[in-house]
């Protein structure tokens, strides 16, 4: 039976993948919108998934990398610039930003690294909301142009969900490549003991300051797409409930497993439309529905199925010693 779940694997991949290119042609604007935003969050999700799942370093302040890349990515294209020109820009600041606020992990852990990130999400903020001359504080940016690639505009919709939905697979396979080469495991050996990798030879201090600027610049990638995805922004989409929002994310989703933040993204975008039809009740049905899940599985939807899977896995070798041992005693 093994040797069929890796095909069954890549074919239920291939399925979803059609599924996200061609249902869509039938969306109508606020659908695409709805999933365009998916996209958005679950490549800001696995920035922070990385960060948190992986490397086991707290961070509230993904929100603001969303902000900063945003903002980014609304100044040059306002002013002329590409937006595939904008975006490596956006990486590279928050990549830069990220390095130096990985510093105080190196020092605090846990609750009180939860602390700091949360004190310079609250400084983003305020930056975006008071320095008028480069964000245009309260009133924000308006007019935030789509792209054109090879000749081909984007201002429609469907074209944009395209471009939301490609730079999803390029990060995706990105940190799938990422979580399986030599810094992944470094990231999980760190999460798991930082002394008994340190011990190993690993080097702590590098590691986790890699993993705040990469898990930021995941951050700003979205934040590059979200600016012409709503072709407006100002500073309150990007105040500290988007990094709580995108932490419930990666938690309920399943934080260390890769399809967590695909998953968490789903419910936390999807899910309070499919319940609009309750009305004024969706938000509390939501909300139950999130607590309920937490408290039964604290690892989230992927690690309840993870149990399920191991539980089987122990189910069939303990058939195979059962049937093993009665041949054994047969024999003899």
């Amino acid at each position: 039976m093994s040797g069929f779940a890796k095909p069954l694997k890549i074919a239920l991949g291939l399925i979803v993948i059609a599924g996200l290119i061609v249902i869509p042609m039938n969306f109508n604007r606020y659908g695409l919108f709805i999933l365009s935003q998916w996209a958005v969050m679950t490549i800001a999700a696995m920035g922070l998934n990385l960060t948190l799942g992986y490397a086991g370093q707290v961070s509230l302040a993904q929100g603001a990398f969303v902000g900063i890349g945003a903002y980014a990515s609304a100044i040059m294209t306002t002013h002329g610039w590409p937006l595939p020109a904008a975006i490596p820009v956006a990486i590279v600041l928050t990549f830069a930003v990220g390095w130096i606020l990985g510093y105080p992990a190196l020092r605090v852990q846990h609750h009180y690294l939860a602390f700091v990130t949360l004190a310079f999400s609250t400084l983003a903020f305020l930056v975006f909301r008071n320095e008028s001359w480069l964000t245009g504080g309260i009133y924000g940016i308006s007019n935030i142009p789509r792209p054109h690639f090879f000749g081909i505009p984007t201002n429609k919709p469907l074209p944009f969900y395209y471009v939301c939905l490609g730079s999803l697979a390029i990060v995706s396979l990105a940190v799938w490549w990422l979580i399986r080469s030599p810094w992944g495991r470094a990231f999980m050996a760190l999460r798991e003991n930082p002394l008994r990798a340190q011990s190993l030879g690993i080097d702590t201090r590098r590691y986790t300051l890699m993993a705040f600027a990469i898990g930021s610049a995941l951050g700003g990638v979205a934040g590059a797409l979200y600016a012409p995805l709503t072709q407006y922004i100002d500073p309150v989409p990007f105040n500290l409930s988007l990094s709580l929002d995108l932490l419930m994310m990666v938690i309920v989703g399943g934080a260390g497993f890769y399809f967590g933040p695909f998953l968490g993204a789903m419910i936390a975008v999807l899910l309070p439309e499919w319940l609009r039809f309750t009305e004024g009740y969706y938000l509390m049905l939501y909300a139950i529905a999130v607590m309920g899940l937490l408290i039964w599985s604290p690892t989230g939807i992927l690690g309840i199925l993870d149990r399920y899977m191991a539980a089987r896995r122990t189910k069939a070798a303990s058939a195979l010693r059962a049937v093993a041992k009665s041949r054994l005693e047969t024999a003899q």
